[in-house]
């Protein structure tokens, strides 16, 4: 089927892999782990699996800490393999599987990544939470897995690497996020003929509000998502239009586009997940109605989807559908997005970082729903100015083994890649300390 896949070799789209290998497609039954499996996408995803009663046995799951969730999932699907957060979290889960099941329990980010690579899987869905999300993902993707990828930040954190690991390891990765695989869908059997992709984003809760108005938004305010059902981090990050900065960043690592071929468009009724604008300027959009169980379960079962995943859209139903362009001046994060693929330079991991931290502030009341993106400016401004006085902005990436040998193979790739992950470790802690005492040293708007 890769006369179907988005193209490889550019000029226009150079996508992230190859196809998931002839075996794979033609499997009929695929084994499965699931990474972040008690969380709204892991969720689905199971849901899918009961929809497509034999086509999938599941071989691990993991989460962090939702131990009576994960042992109620572990008791309806058997897997051998098992992975939570800590020692704790695993005698909490061991204490509630019955006698006679006894799953092997794996803690920590190694259990994360030993889950992610185990050798009865083919499948691994890439689900967790945030920048923790990207061992699994790297460890998945060097044990050449096919890897249906909703962790977006591992291509903000790490795309060029996870690029050079799947052409290393075979690897296939194939993008969960709805508007990531609208814009696969909307890709598969054309030549190389794209232009320009297009980002559809709802606007949040706070869409149409003028940026001295967003102010006093408290975290209960932020958390009202008019169209997602999500967790507090990714809807926070919708509130700011950070979740389509991150997915901005995303869409130019998983194609291989620049950033002045990205655009954003806010479309309130989430039915156009995305589109592509072609050579000839005609474009297509991928249309549904907003349930994540359509890209999980198409990703899941590529290339075939025989059946419905989720209600039908009723366009007359929908009614009018609407776009326009984003506010910058109101929501800034997609402004500083494209700066950070521009730079490059690590800035999208000093992004990440900043974010997550000034979000977890500001769900616990510790600072202002502005100073979230006034934190990741700011964190990203200094960054900037530590390279010129380093004189490294040169450096370009520097998480993609740049400079390490080209023929770097086995056990040598693989230690060269997990260094290259305590690197953006360390500069996305950099950022999370430069946010807090940007908001302690009087930076945020309450103090």
């Amino acid at each position: 089927m890769s006369n179907i896949w988005p193209g490889l070799d550019g000029p226009g789209i150079r996508y992230i892999s190859a196809p998931p290998p002839a075996f794979w497609q033609k499997l009929k039954r695929r084994s499965l782990v699931i990474l972040g499996s008690t969380g709204s996408i892991g969720r689905s995803a199971l849901d899918v699996v009961d929809k497509r009663p034999g086509a999938f046995a599941v071989a691990g799951l993991a989460c962090a800490t939702s131990t009576a969730q994960l042992a109620e999932q572990a008791l309806k699907y058997r897997p051998a393999h098992l992975a939570v957060l800590d020692e704790a979290a695993a005698r909490r889960l061991e204490a509630l599987l019955p006698a006679g099941y006894a799953p092997t329990i794996l803690t920590g980010p190694e259990g994360y990544r030993t889950i992610a690579s185990i050798d009865g899987a083919d499948t691994v869905l890439s689900a967790q939470s945030g920048a923790a999300g990207l061992a699994g993902t790297l460890a998945a993707a060097l044990a050449g897995k096919v890897v249906c990828l909703a962790n977006k930040e591992s291509l903000v954190l790490a795309g060029d690497l996870l690029r050079r690991v799947c052409r290393a390891t075979g690897a296939s990765i194939l993008p969960v996020d709805s508007e990531h695989f609208a814009i696969f869908d909307c890709l598969s059997g054309r030549k190389d003929d794209a232009e320009r992709l297009v980002l559809t984003a709802s606007g949040g809760p706070f869409r149409g509000r003028k940026a001295g108005e967003l102010a006093a938004v408290t975290p209960e305010m932020a958390l009202r998502h008019p169209n997602w059902n999500m967790g507090a981090k990714i809807t926070v990050d919708s509130a700011t239009l950070m979740n389509k900065a991150l997915e901005f960043i995303e869409a130019c690592q998983l194609y291989g586009v620049s950033p002045d071929n990205v655009e954003v468009l806010v479309h309130p009724q989430s039915i156009v997940h995305s589109l592509v604008v072609f050579r000839d300027q005609s474009q297509l959009a991928q249309l549904g109605v907003p349930d994540m169980r359509l890209p999980i379960g198409a990703c899941l079962l590529w290339p075939s989807v025989d059946g419905p995943l989720a209600a039908p859209l009723d366009l007359a139903q929908a009614g009018t559908l609407t776009f326009e362009h984003p506010d910058h001046e109101a929501f800034p994060a997609l402004t500083l997005a494209k700066k950070a693929m521009q730079v490059r330079a690590g800035m999208s991991v000093v992004l990440n970082g900043a974010d997550e931290e000034a979000v977890k502030l500001f769900l616990e009341g510790r600072c202002a729903f502005t100073d979230i993106a006034a934190s990741v400016a700011g964190a990203m401004e200094a960054h900037l100015a530590k390279l010129k006085m380093e004189k490294a902005l040169h450096e370009g990436e520097p998480f993609s083994l740049a400079g390490q040998a080209p023929d770097l193979s086995g056990a040598a790739f693989a230690t060269a890649c997990w260094e290259q992950l305590g690197r953006i470790h360390e500069l996305g802690e950099w950022a999370r300390r430069h946010v807090r005492e940007f908001l302690a040293g009087g930076g945020s708007s309450r103090c």
